[in-house]
């Protein structure tokens, strides 16, 4: 019988109300909007139309991970384009640890000394948008 009322519950439930806890519910628009804006430092570019979002606000180190297309125009099939960023903490004031677009990454430890540079321009971008 309380197995039946549940049952009941359940289906006099909204469909929206039964899938209210998905992974999407866990993300962090705080993360997202601060990878976006190093897509947008790194690209030079005012806008970009972004794909899938992702953020991992329980992970450590924070991230998110991003599609997106400089087209103006985009189509579904235009994103795929790929970055990645990791920030010190899930919490404003985010503070850049590292990004990769594609298969290069970005960071303070780079060896490689351009990607390096890159990395302290888009920090330092960044830090001056607190």
């Amino acid at each position: 019988m309380k197995h039946a009322f549940i049952a009941a519950a359940l289906l006099a439930a909204t469909p929206g109300a039964l899938f209210a806890a998905t992974p999407a519910a866990a993300q962090s628009p705080q993360l997202e909007q601060a990878c976006i804006n190093v897509a947008k430092n790194f690209l030079l570019m005012p806008t970009i139309k972004t794909g899938v979002v992702q953020s991992f606000p329980e992970l450590d180190p924070p991230g998110a991970r991003l599609t997106y297309s400089t087209r103006e125009d985009a189509k579904p099939t235009d994103f795929n384009s790929e970055i990645s960023c990791e920030f010190d903490k899930g919490t404003t004031p985010l503070a850049l640890r590292r990004f990769c677009i594609s298969d290069t990454c970005y960071g303070p430890g780079e060896q490689d000394e351009v990607n390096r540079r890159r990395y302290q321009e888009i920090k330092a971008l960044m830090d001056r948008q607190k």
